[in-house]
């Protein structure tokens, strides 16, 4: 039986992000803003969320060739979790780091790097399409031999660890820094700064930047963020962005081979006709601003229900997924994504944010009863129901307040 080690450590993660937002607003040191954390969330759940659906198409590769292919067979041994180990790891840094060098792929890992803020929130801001390709790196080690069940367990490890990296509280961690992947040289891979852009891929070990000349030390103060910035808290556009940005300029492109290149250049690539390469500008210190929408506390209050109302659905779907059929898995899905996007909608006071709230709350009621048709727990349903008719009753108060913000 695979065990989701991601999905039972998510109350870890928010015990945790509560710790640190706690210390920093002890401190007073401003590393979070709500609205940017409620989009970093959102983005990780909607990962989740898409990834239940593709979760079995995607291992099947693995496991395809493990029955089929494989080289050698490997004993269970501690030294076979050691080298495995080793071997995600390894494989990790060439995905991640042709996740920064290939176009096509950075349209789905740019999403992990939007955020201008810098905290634990950002660790679980994460693609929704990137797992559709990361898993052929690691073919080899399915042809090798090594074991799928011990492979899921190391590389969901290896992803765990990654999530403690997403802080500025923590500064160096001395003699380690030359071994692991620490907070420090992560905080270097998420700079828009030229001289910090591609460095640090490391997964868990920092060694495979230091062996292959990518690693760079945290020296001057790190912008965070993409050079481009994308300016929304839409979970829908912050996946879809860049990929209309590569569309557009292979339709400026005149010859079928740029238009090609477009996808499997590096960030930045450009037919000579537009101009050749545009490098990564200079952080302009003094006119730097971070993206930010100011949104009344009434109107606040409810993007944070909206966000409850995602959150919950998503847990709920994580552990309970293969319990469901398809039709209510996609229905929940569908009700949870339309939640976050109309919560990044409300934040950015966008004018269709009414209309596709009513929707929303239509397609909860189809839910609801559709769920109580299959026999679901009665007493879910009804929680659920009495949760979301509050809800409607302060969309009701707060609607006027948001068409006059």
């Amino acid at each position: 039986m695979k065990t989701n080690y991601i999905a039972l450590s998510v109350p870890i993660f928010f015990i945790l992000i509560g710790i640190e937002l706690a210390y920093t607003f002890y401190k007073k040191l401003n590393y979070y803003r709500l609205n940017d954390s409620i989009s970093n969330l959102s983005q990780g759940i909607g990962s989740q969320l898409v990834g239940l659906f593709m979760k079995s198409v995607l291992f099947m590769g693995y496991l395809y060739i493990y029955e089929h292919w494989r080289l050698f067979e490997i004993a269970n041994t501690i030294w076979t979790w050691i080298i495995l180990f080793i071997g995600v790891d390894f494989f990790y840094y060439w995905f991640h780091r042709m996740s920064h060098q290939v176009n096509a792929l950075w349209a789905a890992h740019i999403v992990h790097h939007q955020s201008e803020e810098y905290n634990l929130t950002v660790a679980l801001r994460q693609s929704w399409f990137q797992g559709w390709f990361s898993w052929v790196f690691y073919l080899p080690l399915a042809l090798v031999g090594f074991d799928p069940l011990i492979f899921l367990t190391l590389s969901s490890f290896n992803t765990l660890y990654q999530f403690w990296i997403h802080t500025r509280t923590i500064k160096s961690l001395g003699f380690l820094e030359y071994i692991l992947n620490t907070p420090s040289h992560h905080r270097v891979h998420h700079g828009s700064n030229p001289k910090y852009i591609d460095k640090n891929h490391a997964g868990t070990l920092i060694i495979w930047d230091r062996l292959f000349g990518t690693f760079q030390k945290e020296e001057e103060e790190v912008y965070y963020g993409i050079t481009k910035p994308l300016a929304s808290w839409n979970p829908i556009w912050a996946n879809l962005h860049y990929w209309q940005d590569l569309i557009e300029t292979a339709k400026k492109s005149d010859s079928i081979f740029d238009k090609i290149k477009v996808f499997l250049k590096p960030p930045g690539w450009f037919p000579e006709k537009l101009g050749g390469f545009q490098s990564a500008p200079e952080i302009d210190v003094v006119n730097y601003r971070k993206f930010h929408t100011e949104t009344a506390f009434k109107v606040m209050i409810y993007a944070v229900l909206l966000f409850l109302a995602a959150l919950a659905l998503g847990s709920y779907q994580l552990f309970y997924f293969d319990k469901m059929t398809l039709w209510p898995n996609i229905l929940i899905a569908a009700l949870s994504i339309l939640s976050m996007l109309t919560c990044g909608a409300l934040l950015e006071k966008k004018h269709w944010f009414v209309g596709v709230e009513w929707l929303r709350y239509f397609l909860g009621a189809f839910t609801l009863c559709f769920m109580y048709q299959l026999d679901f727990n009665v007493n879910w349903l009804m929680a659920l129901f009495a949760f979301h008719f509050l809800m409607f009753v302060y969309f009701l108060f707060i609607k006027s307040e948001y068409k006059n913000a």
